[in-house]
């Protein structure tokens, strides 16, 4: 791919999560103005189209401040706890999935290597994109089995996302009666279980065998494709958390832990607005934005979640007004920004001390070459 394909690709994106965030604010400062027009006295439907724009404009922007600056502060401090729980669970998770295959990472370098990704999500596309730079690390750290600890990223992320997936669909029952009466929310229905069939199909294509198993010649072939046997230890390494009988019974309980974590930290957020929601709505609501904002559709589902959000909480049932409805999601994603801000400061110290060990390393492998050739 040309570097300006990269450019572009990346560019429209971005583009895209703007637009969503300005289609959102706006409709934010048009209800804000509006309700702080009418307070005046003033009549919002003798004004003109302009007029309206001038007034959401010159009401919204303070109408919001004005709302944000009302949230209780212990509840933000709390959220900011409980997000940092959430990726303390998932470091835990991703030591599991790693000891499947002999990989004894340690704690410390586990959770730096997690929040260093962390802190590449944030701007790149989805929710996955520092995943990348995750595989990266661990790779380096492996040398012997740099192929099992790649996958040991992808498996972390699929039963991450299977777990959120499998949460929203178990929400659907005993919110059903709300999913009839918000066409809103059945129009994600549909969606978000496919999502889940298609989710567990891989997990079960991949750990427990799929095509190859009924086509003797399909790993004669897989080996002559361009990095075969790259793609055949991928498959294997796959395979090996189909072999541990009891790894996928231990592995999603604490995904599932996380995930009520998850719905705690959102309703901390709604609270800290002295606000009242039905959790088992939030219950049902936060598992189906988290998955479909995990699409690499904008950076970080930028844009995506905040309509989203705003878009749920603002139903009949669950009555959240829409300032209150953007701002929940803003600080949720700005408590994950405060995570991504650790993650970034370990980035640069930690990238730096990596760099002179490795030039002291290879200082010491010429030196002990030299001394071998005399």
């Amino acid at each position: 791919m040309t570097t300006a394909r990269k450019i572009w690709k990346i560019s429209w994106r971005i583009g895209v999560g703007l637009l969503l965030l300005a289609w959102i604010f706006q409709s934010i400062f048009w209800n804000e103005g509006q309700l702080a027009f009418e307070r005046t006295g003033g009549n919002w439907a003798t004004l003109g189209r302009w007029e309206h724009l001038k007034v959401a404009w010159t009401y919204g922007p303070s109408g919001l401040w004005s709302t944000l600056t009302s949230m209780d502060l212990k509840f933000l401090l709390a959220s900011i706890v409980l997000m940092g729980l959430i990726l303390l669970i998932g470091i835990f998770r991703w030591q599991m999935i790693l000891k499947v295959h002999g990989l004894g990472l340690p704690f410390a370098r586990t959770a730096e290597i997690s929040l260093i990704a962390h802190f590449f999500n944030s701007f790149l596309l989805g929710s996955v994109g520092g995943d990348l730079l995750k595989a990266y690390y661990v790779a380096r750290e492996t040398h012997h089995k740099k192929t099992e600890a790649v996958v040991t990223v992808a498996v972390d992320r699929v039963i991450g996302l299977f777990s959120m997936l499998l949460l929203a669909c178990l929400m659907m029952l005993p919110n059903w009666p709300l999913i009839t009466s918000e066409r809103k929310l059945q129009a994600v229905v549909g969606f978000i279980i496919a999502m889940t069939v298609g989710c567990a199909g891989f997990i079960f294509i991949s750990f427990w065998g799929g095509i190859s198993k009924g086509i003797p010649s399909a790993r004669h072939w897989l080996r002559k494709l361009p990095k075969g046997e790259m793609l055949e230890r991928s498959i294997e390494a796959f395979r090996e958390f189909g072999r541990d009988k009891t790894f996928f019974f231990r592995v999603l309980p604490v995904s599932m832990f996380a995930n009520l974590v998850c719905i705690a930290h959102f309703m901390t957020l709604i609270w800290g607005f002295h606000l009242d929601a039905p959790i088992k709505a939030i219950a049902v609501i936060v598992p189906i934005v988290t998955c479909i904002s995990t699409l690499p559709i904008t950076p970080s589902g930028i844009g995506v979640r905040e309509n989203l959000y705003v878009w749920f909480l603002t139903t009949n049932a669950v009555g959240i007004p829409y300032a209150e409805a953007l701002l929940i999601s803003l600080i949720g994603f700005g408590t994950s920004l405060f995570w991504s801000a650790v993650g970034g400061f370990l980035y640069m110290t930690v990238k730096d001390k990596e760099h002179l060990q490795e030039i002291e390393q290879q200082s010491r492998a010429d030196e002990a070459g030299a001394q071998f050739s005399t």
